[in-house]
């Protein structure tokens, strides 16, 4: 590669995110070996899969709503300089399950902490840094979460059990963003058969690397 790469996925519950990444990457791992990085939020290093475990118990945990905003950030900076920095000077292509527009998302809309709010306080973790692309896996709330209570395997988080509304706000959140800032964010129909969502996925992942090479 020649020039560095970095592209997020994000979705809301039950959008498939983890099975379009899972074929994707082995597909890109391929291609680009060694200058692939794939990674995910809140995680790929110790710290910020500290703070993961910290956030994600499968109970309420009782954590503020603010704490909980301030604790992704504070992971999200320390995947930033711990990971997809250091990758991006080596000219590698960055793949990243979830980055800043979650916390846009859930926080802010599914918190109703007000997306501006939350994007303050990550504006001074990421100091700029946005992806090159990010590709946004939407599905309606119902089927959604139908999905994870079918089909999840391991454990089911708190966030998977917040409300319907809480869910809905997040979607309503994530489909404004991605109208707003259409340039960086893309919509895959997540509600189509598995085969045409990662085809779709492929289709914008190659056009970046082309539109980057």
């Amino acid at each position: 590669m020649l020039n560095p790469i970095f592209i997020s996925f994000e979705g809301p519950e039950g959008a498939g995110k983890t099975s379009v990444l899972n074929t994707l990457i082995a597909e890109l791992k391929m291609q680009f070996g060694n200058d692939l990085v794939s990674t995910r939020e809140p995680g790929g290093n110790p710290i910020s899969e500290a703070i993961r475990e910290i956030l994600q118990p499968e109970e309420d945990n009782g954590m503020d709503k603010r704490t909980e905003a301030l604790l992704y950030a504070a992971a999200r900076r320390q995947h930033l300089v711990e990971n997809i920095l250091p990758a991006l000077a080596k000219n590698k292509l960055v793949i990243s399950d979830r980055y800043v527009d979650s916390s846009l998302a859930y926080q802010g809309g599914g918190r109703d902490l007000g997306v501006d709010n939350i994007w303050q306080v990550n504006q001074f973790a990421i100091d700029g840094l946005l992806p090159d692309l990010t590709i946004y896996l939407d599905v309606p709330v119902e089927l959604g979460l139908a999905r994870v209570n079918e089909n999840r395997q391991g454990k089911i988080d708190r966030l998977d059990k917040e409300s319907l509304a809480f869910h809905q706000k997040v979607r309503k959140t994530y489909l404004k963003l991605q109208s707003e800032f259409s340039d960086r964010i893309k919509i895959v129909d997540a509600t189509q058969p598995l085969d045409k969502v990662i085809d779709d996925t492929r289709t914008l992942i190659n056009h970046i690397l082309e539109e980057k090479s």
